[in-house]
């Protein structure tokens, strides 16, 4: 297993920032008329799920990192169904969704790992 040392050696920060880089990609092909709707939040909430994981392990705090994990998977919930109404929007195809989709099951995934360790191992307050 790799030492982490920042942020930028979690493997669901790699991950959420591959998604987010996914996600500009695909949101330019939305309607002008959700520039400043639906596609400014779709982008707002991608970016803070790579944001969130980091700013929770700067913290060095074991419950802040915890809760800023949350931050991050509520923000995962909320592209997820910001992605869904696209659908059915017919903005975008399932298939044309389907690798962004991917990639948020796999943070929700991580995330929900790493909180898990985390809260079992309440012997320190420091991870």
């Amino acid at each position: 297993m790799a030492k982490v040392n920042t942020y930028k050696d979690l493997i669901v920060w790699q991950k959420a920032m591959e998604m987010t880089i996914a996600l500009y990609q695909i949101v330019k092909k939305l309607p002008k008329e959700e520039t400043y709707a639906l596609s400014d939040q779709m982008r707002r909430a991608a970016i803070s799920i790579p944001s969130n994981i980091a700013e929770g392990f700067g913290r060095n705090s074991k419950k802040e990192y915890i809760q800023f994990l949350f931050i991050a998977n509520g923000s995962v919930c909320e592209l997820e169904t910001q992605l869904i109404l696209c659908v059915h929007f017919k903005y975008f195809t399932e298939q044309e969704i389907l690798p962004i989709i991917n990639l948020l099951d796999e943070i929700k995934r991580i995330i929900m790992t790493i909180t898990k360790k985390l809260t079992l191992n309440t012997s320190t307050t420091k991870f």
